[in-house]
């Protein structure tokens, strides 16, 4: 087997060991935004030319398919279950609680070893006893996935 030549050899060391420094340093986590929180019982709709977003509500702002979630549904008092839900979020490995009010959740997921940097809301609708709910990756136009798996995660152990 021949060996590697030098400038890819450090290429394949030096790229990853830059994308780890970039993330400790915090270069990767993007910026806060400044236009998060409820505004007339709605959270902050998907972008619609990226794939980095899921929301319970997408479907009011006419976003694809993969925008849209359900909301977390919730038996007899909303206090109760927004409480609850809150310490499910303040729980969750690399989370973050910003804001937290009665009724309106808002959290940061960071990544372990990049340190990339996602906002999730949540709003409690007590009309309709939901919780709704949305996740955006803040650097990027597509997530893998990951934000759906997240709110999957926080419905699952909202339901145990």
């Amino acid at each position: 087997m021949k060996p590697l030549p030098a400038t890819l050899l450090a290429l394949a060391i030096g790229l990853p060991a830059l994308l780890l420094l970039a993330g400790r340093l915090d270069l990767l986590a993007g910026r806060r935004p400044d236009d998060l929180g409820a505004r007339d019982g709605l959270l902050k709709p998907p972008a619609a030319r990226s794939w980095n977003s899921v929301s319970s509500q997408a479907r009011l702002h006419a976003h694809t398919d993969y925008h849209v979630i359900a909301p977390l549904a919730y038996q007899g008092d909303g206090k109760a279950a927004f409480a609850r839900l809150t310490g499910i979020v303040r729980a969750m490995p690399g989370a973050t609680v910003i804001n937290a009010t009665p009724g309106y959740l808002y959290a940061e997921f960071r990544t372990p070893w990049l340190r990339f940097v996602d906002d999730a809301e949540f709003l409690l609708d007590e009309r309709d006893h939901v919780i709704h709910m949305r996740s955006a990756s803040r650097l990027g136009r597509k997530d893998f996935g990951v934000n759906r798996k997240r709110l999957e995660d926080v419905r699952a152990r909202f339901g145990s």
